[in-house]
């Protein structure tokens, strides 16, 4: 204190730090993962490093939280230490613009001695140093910027182009602005099937622990390969001290979150758990526009197939609906109404931008793609009531997605994929109040593509749930029952069915009634098929009594009054009445072009009859020439691989075979061989019918010499299961 009591001021000045000399680090880079796995990214990584600009580990459909962005970039600028090859290591986390401005700060106060109160213009001054200078001593540097969460955040501190500097960034983010000016994606995937059953035996294998490598693989493949998920599934092995196989029940027990199967003490010093890896990303993701539609898109896709979600699925009415109702209860949306084809395609790519979906919008019926950890994750943050409702949307969506014809067998496939996943992920929820019609759809679709065995097996379990939740004289668990019985005698087991329908009738009568029209359909499949057990007289004289009461009740234009006259003509010609059968026939196509139309699927398979009628009874250049019509129209209509089309192309070809064209025949055959093998399977009836007709017609050019005799597609003739429960 100065004298006469005055203050004296005193200015208090940093010591001024000296410059760190090279090399030098600076900031930590993350320890080594245990079992840490060379993974064919490392080399795509250096790659795309060396050959200068800047590698972003920016994911594609791998690209969530969890795949492994920082370990491999860890073990890039590890490697590149200590092979001398940098002079100046930055290790930045940069999970926002404050903690990317502080990293670069401390190599500014670390490398250029600047003030680190100032972390603004000790950070910039740092990037100006990056920066090439004439007659200075070039400096060999590497900035890693790890977990970027905003590609905004970096606006104005991206490292300067340099000869001798290399920049690398890890985040979940796809953006444009992540690209170009010189910088290259290195899209960082999910492990190998192989890597990940590596990871886990080398994770035990330190612990003592052997487990087969067949359990092993499994685990791996229920974990979806996701490197983050299977370490810490392998830390809560050791920790619980259970067997892999007792860790994939837990994670089939739909009672437990995603959170009960993490170890208390995460390994390699992870600081999230899976399902917190991406809560923030959804956040995130429901904060940009359109805000608040992010969220209740990714909950909907939670439900459907990992593997592809197909576009019309996304963007069907009943998907619409439940978004819009998401949309305005939201808390982050700042509009409602109703919600638009441009709102759903914005809301898959703010999910695809932060790697919380991939999205491929050329790969229509594959076009969005979650992973399933991230979807039981999301499944685990809903309620209960919150699960079975948004299953039952789900199935909407796909049923309302469902084409009548399916003339696209890819789509069809994709379907079937998404029902069957979300049938698997819904328990019992698509099955209360009442089953719901998408698995009724889902087993036919998978009649009608010609696995005919397999859609009794998924029939038989409906039947089983069914009865189960619901009891055995609910309409829908007799329903159930009567497509079990269909394509158990698709499948081959003619006196199986005949017995069903026997039994099922009885029930219908007693529960429906007799006029009831799921009765009448009873009546009309077990006629069917006991014609088809050899009783054709039978079945004739109880077709005809039904044919009675078809007209009684539902009238003559009725397409099920329709069906049952196509099939009174059909065994009135195994019966041998083959002019009486086309007379018949030729009556139903009349009625069945004016009431249903040319295209209709029951109109072609009444012109597909009488073509073969006429090609086997007399008049082959006939019959041949309509088939050729025919299959012109079922090629528009059905598509090139719907099992009727193929079965046209069959018989047309055997007819060319017996107009004396033998050699075209084979061609046919041949051609039709690769077709069908591809579409119905090397086993299927058919498949075998094509190869056994390719040896006869081939007997007939002299090429082999087999005794043998042309046989047709189905023993009964083309019958679509117009009737069964759709």
């Amino acid at each position: 204190m100065a004298a006469g009591g005055d203050i004296q001021q005193v200015t208090l000045h940093p010591a001024q730090r000296t410059p760190a000399v090279w090399p030098h680090q600076v900031g930590e880079i993350p320890p080594r993962a245990g079992c840490f796995q060379h993974r064919a990214e490392i080399v795509r990584l250096r790659s795309a490093v060396h050959t200068g600009g800047t590698a972003v580990l920016g994911q594609v459909l791998t690209g969530m939280g969890g795949v492994g962005k920082t370990q491999l970039a860890a073990d890039y600028a590890r490697t590149a230490w200590a092979m001398g090859e940098i002079d100046v290591l930055v290790w930045i986390t940069a999970g926002s613009r404050t903690a990317a401005i502080n990293g670069y700060a401390r190599a500014g106060v670390e490398m250029l001695g600047a003030d680190p109160g100032d972390p603004d213009w000790a950070a910039a001054a740092f990037l100006a140093w990056l920066e090439p200078k004439p007659q200075k001593r070039l400096c060999r540097w590497l900035v890693v910027l790890d977990d970027v969460a905003d590609p905004a955040d970096l606006d104005g501190l991206w490292p300067p182009d340099s000869p001798t500097g290399r920049t690398l960034i890890t985040t979940r983010r796809r953006d444009a602005a992540l690209s170009g000016h010189g910088r290259r994606l290195v899209s960082v995937g999910l492990f190998t099937p192989g890597e990940a059953a590596a990871y886990l035996a080398a994770a035990l294998a330190i612990q003592g622990r052997t487990e087969p490598p067949s359990h092993l693989a499994a685990l791996a493949d229920d974990l979806g390969h996701l490197p983050l998920a299977l370490s810490q599934a392998a830390a809560y092995l050791v920790d619980a001290a259970i067997s892999s196989s007792a860790y994939r029940m837990l994670l089939a027990d739909r009672a437990r979150d995603l959170a009960e199967t993490v170890p208390d003490r995460l390994p390699d010093g992870q600081s999230h758990t899976m399902a917190a890896a991406w809560a923030l990303s959804v956040d995130h993701a429901d904060q940009l526009r359109p805000a608040g539609l992010a969220r209740p898109m990714l909950q909907l896709m939670a439900f459907f197939d990992p593997n592809g979600i197909p576009a019309s699925v996304v963007h069907s009415a009943p998907a619409r609906d439940y978004l819009r109702v998401g949309w305005s209860s939201s808390a982050a949306a700042n509009v409602g109404g109703d919600v638009t084809a441009a709102h759903v395609h914005s809301a898959v790519r703010v999910l695809h931008r932060l790697s919380l979906v991939d999205h491929d919008p050329d790969a229509a019926h594959r076009a969005v793609r979650v992973h399933q950890v991230i979807q039981r994750a999301v499944r685990d943050t809903l309620s209960r009531p919150e699960q079975e409702a948004i299953a039952r949307i789900a199935a909407d969506a796909l049923t309302a997605a469902w084409p009548g014809v399916e003339r696209d067998t890819d789509l069809a496939q994709a379907l079937r994929a998404n029902a069957t996943a979300l049938a698997r992920t819904a328990d019992d929820a698509l099955h209360r109040p009442n089953v719901h019609a998408l698995l009724y759809r889902c087993g036919n679709s998978i009649g009608v593509a010609g696995q005919a065995a397999a859609a009794a097996d998924h029939f038989q379990r409906l039947t089983d749930a069914a009865r189960h939740h619901l009891g055995p004289d609910h309409v829908d668990t007799l329903a159930a029952r009567h497509d079990l019985a269909y394509w158990r005698g698709a499948a081959g087991d003619v006196t199986g069915a005949v017995v069903d329908f026997d039994r099922l009738l009885a029930d219908r009568l007693r529960v429906l009634g007799p006029d009831h029209p799921h009765t009448l359909t009873t009546r009309g499949n077990l006629a069917y098929w006991q014609g088809g057990a050899g009783d054709v007289a039978n079945a004739t004289a109880a077709l005809n009594k039904l044919l009675v009461d078809r007209l009684r009740v539902s009238g003559p234009d009725h397409p099920d009054t329709l069906s049952t006259r196509h099939d009174i003509a059909r065994f009135r010609q195994r019966g041998g009445d083959v002019a009486g059968a086309a007379a018949e026939l030729s009556e139903l196509l009349a009625d069945r072009l004016r009431v249903l139309g040319p295209d209709h699927p029951d109109t072609l398979s009444t012109r597909h009859d009488l073509a073969c009628w006429r090609g086997d009874f007399g008049d082959v250049v006939g019959g041949a020439a309509e088939l050729l019509e025919l299959l012109a129209d079922r090629l528009r209509v059905l598509g090139p691989d719907h099992p009727d089309t193929l079965t046209t192309r069959h018989h047309q070809s055997r007819l060319r075979g017996k107009s004396g064209d033998a050699a075209g025949a084979v061609a046919d055959f041949e051609a039709l061989l690769g077709d069908v093998t591809r579409v119905l399977g090397p086993d299927h009836p058919q498949t075998l019918d094509v190869r056994h007709n390719i040896a006869y017609w081939r007997e007939e050019t002299e090429v082999v010499t087999l005794l043998v005799r042309p046989r047709k597609a189905t023993a009964m003739g083309v019958r679509r299961p117009g009737d069964l429960t759709t």
